[in-house]
């Protein structure tokens, strides 16, 4: 959590990319597009210096000279995460490292590649960390396919032989889950962790209207802090706001919404977005 100066006050503005693919279906919500609808908003508030890039953008919104004059970025995909570039997904991974760039990743973009890449680099250094390896092997799961029901949970990792030398192989994370539910339908979102900067303002509990239900277990690496978590009356539930440092970066993931409710278009989640930039420039 931190405990430096707030970056409102700061003479500096974040400057955030709001990046979205932009799928068809999001115009019975978002009429301008979600990502522009989270960035429109984002813009009015004080501090933060905004702009807004698509997947059909010249070098798909995500050109050199762009992300370097990003502290933040926002990240909807859904129906396109292979196309989006490895090579640009590898750079922004890179980024995060090395601490240039913060990720805040929303909804279904638990399964961008960028999200995915992300997480996979975490898995390793809390594998090496865990183990006392200097290499590991990585074993990929299949492309954007549901983990089964009962399978174990990914990321794990255990020693194998090569050649006569122990190796450690590390399962990366799915980053996906067993069960969904695409109808929409109320969600009760708990406030886990009041007292941190993601959460100021936010009720201890609040309830979104329609929502897409995800369920645990989630395949990603331990969080480091689990913020928010996410009910549904026939009994789910779902942590649905959790941080991760990655090197010298940070990722938040927030997880309610679907491109066809108006999640992103209500006070507080749009708070939660808010917070999340501040808090994740800060922690850069």
């Amino acid at each position: 959590m931190s405990t430096k100066p707030d970056a409102e006050s700061s003479t500096a503005p974040i400057r955030v990319l709001v990046w979205d693919e932009q799928q068809p279906e999001q115009r019975a919500a978002y009429p301008e597009f979600l990502g522009q609808a989270i960035a429109n908003h984002l813009s009015r508030r004080p501090g933060l210096a905004v702009r807004a890039a698509r997947l059909d953008d010249p070098e798909q919104g995500l050109a050199a000279e762009v992300l370097d004059a990003t502290d933040v970025l926002v990240w909807w995909g859904h129906r396109r995460h292979p196309d989006v570039d490895e090579a640009r997904v590898a750079d922004l991974v890179r980024r995060i490292e090395e601490g240039q760039i913060a990720l805040l990743a929303l909804h279904s973009s638990h399964w961008s590649r960028l999200f995915i890449r992300a997480m996979e680099a975490r898995a390793i250094a809390d594998a090496k960390a865990a183990m006392g390896a200097k290499q590991v092997e990585v074993q990929r799961p299949i492309p954007f396919a549901a983990p089964k029901a009962g399978a174990p949970v990914t990321p794990h990792w255990c020693w194998v032989e090569r050649e006569g030398s122990p190796v450690l192989l590390v399962v990366a994370p799915n980053c996906g889950f067993p069960t969904w539910r695409r109808v929409g339908g109320p969600s009760r979102v708990t406030t886990l962790l009041p007292e941190h900067p993601i959460a100021a303002g936010v009720p201890t509990a609040f309830d979104l209207r329609e929502t897409e239900m995800y369920s645990e277990p989630f395949h990603v690496p331990e969080p480091d802090a689990v913020i928010f978590e996410e009910r549904w009356p026939t009994g789910e539930h779902f942590r649905t706001g959790m941080t991760w440092r990655v090197g010298r970066g940070e990722v938040f993931y927030f997880g309610p919404g679907h491109e066809t409710y108006d999640v992103f278009r209500q006070e507080i989640p749009l708070r939660i977005i808010e917070n999340a930039v501040r808090y994740l420039r800060l922690e850069r």
